[in-house]
């Protein structure tokens, strides 16, 4: 009995040291080592794997519930702290559409034309969903996962859901409890800060997600939908150049700054921005590119660069508009035209104020595939190539706010 309780403090020690340790690897290495281990598990298992896709399942619903909260709490928070003023903030806004608009046509276009979805066969699983609700204790669990924030507080009456929101909210807020509150703006910030915390807590279960999600389509559909993956990778690259390619031909024809300048001056951020997944963690290193090297005035750097990046996100909105086609082809869905541009819409809405959301492209995707009617199922699949291209599409973001300081520069040096 003596050996048993000095055991157990050792083996709790040795599972928070393991725990540590994981959680210390960068968040894309845990993805690509739990791809490998579902590759192993999804032969080893067959058929039995699919109990596995459960854990997916439920960061996917949960991720869904976070995520219309936390784009609004996001919005927010960006249109009252953002400052705004004189005739470049005017200009400001038509050009991070125009841009937006762009990159959603452009990853639209490639995605219509080369179609890297089709052919893949694959049948939305709904009718076994529904079969082993009933049976399943954790499909019954899963369901008890509220879809929404606020849905568990309206009139669907599922208690279990209200005591989850609570439980969640209550951890996120306890080293808060002591934080003084003046104004609104306070109160939207610590909204905000709770959320992204919870959604921490959320990605932390991703590469168990991925890991899960691998092993049962390995387990019954075998590689088909890893080709098409390959596929969609190369389209993705070659929709995001065609991006980065507008971005230099418009700085070439309306701005003074020579394209090859710019790509110069602003490497340091371009790199980060790839190295880091984080436009937000980029900007001050794309505002002092701007300012000190490529040469623009402060008012444009910070436009493009401060101002600019908490809204101009194209290479997310483009990723999100190729994804939700790319899935559509790959179930055999076909989505009409005005589904493309229900895409468009919501992608344009998803991606404001996105920038400062941790993996915000897999938060704002939820909201994507709702909005067409797309089953969310099937974007844990997107994650195990998500890590890559999410780098990819974070420097065309950073690449887009430095468009945005060239335009709003002028075409001629030291003048609008």
């Amino acid at each position: 009995m003596a050996n048993n309780a000095t055991d157990q403090p050792a083996l709790a020690l040795l599972t928070t040291s393991l725990i540590a340790r994981w959680q210390s690897i960068p968040l894309y290495a845990r993805i690509v080592i739990a791809l490998v281990l579902g590759v192993v598990t999804g032969l080893l298992l067959g058929s039995d794997a699919t109990v596995l896709a459960v854990p997916g399942k439920l960061v996917l619903r949960l991720l869904g519930a976070l995520a219309p909260a936390l784009i609004l709490a996001a919005i927010v928070h960006t249109f009252m702290t953002t400052q705004l003023g004189g005739p470049l903030a005017r200009r400001l806004p038509w050009l991070l559409l125009l841009n937006t608009l762009v990159a959603i046509t452009v990853g639209l276009t490639v995605a219509n034309i080369i179609q890297p979805g089709q052919g893949a066969g694959i049948t939305p699983p709904v009718a076994h969903e529904e079969a082993t609700h009933s049976t399943n204790p954790l499909a019954l669990f899963l369901e008890n996962v509220p879809k929404s924030l606020l849905g568990p507080l309206g009139d669907d009456g599922k208690v279990i859901g209200v005591i989850f929101i609570a439980m969640v909210f209550g951890m996120a807020l306890r080293k808060e409890r002591e934080r003084p509150l003046g104004t609104v703006g306070h109160l939207v910030e610590l909204f905000l800060e709770s959320l992204i915390k919870i959604l921490h807590w959320i990605i932390a279960l991703v590469p168990i997600a991925v890991f899960g999600i691998v092993a049962s389509i390995i387990g019954t559909e075998g590689f088909a939908q890893f080709k098409a993956l390959g596929i969609f990778v190369l389209c993705v690259l070659l929709a995001l150049m065609i991006q980065a390619s507008y971005y230099l031909l418009r700085i070439r024809f309306w701005s003074w700054v020579r394209p090859i300048d710019l790509l110069s001056g602003g490497r340091d951020a371009l790199v980060m921005a790839f190295s880091t997944a984080s436009s937000t963690a980029t900007m001050p290193v794309t505002y002092a590119a701007l300012k000190d090297r490529v040469g623009l005035r402060e008012q444009s750097a910070s436009m493009g660069a401060l101002v600019g990046a908490n809204f101009n996100n194209d290479g997310t909105a483009l990723y999100e508009a190729m994804a939700a086609l790319f899935i559509a082809q790959m179930i055999g869905m076909d989505l009409t035209v005005q589904q493309q541009l229900m895409v468009v819409l919501t992608s344009i809405i998803a991606s404001v104020g996105a920038a400062g959301i941790p993996e915000a492209g897999l938060v704002t995707m939820t909201m994507v595939f709702t909005a067409v009617g797309l089953p969310v199922e099937y974007i844990p699949v997107l994650l195990t190539v998500d890590w890559f291209l999410d780098r990819c599409r974070t420097a065309i973001n950073v690449m887009g706010d430095m468009n945005v300081s060239c335009l709003l520069d002028g075409k001629q040096q030291g003048g609008s």
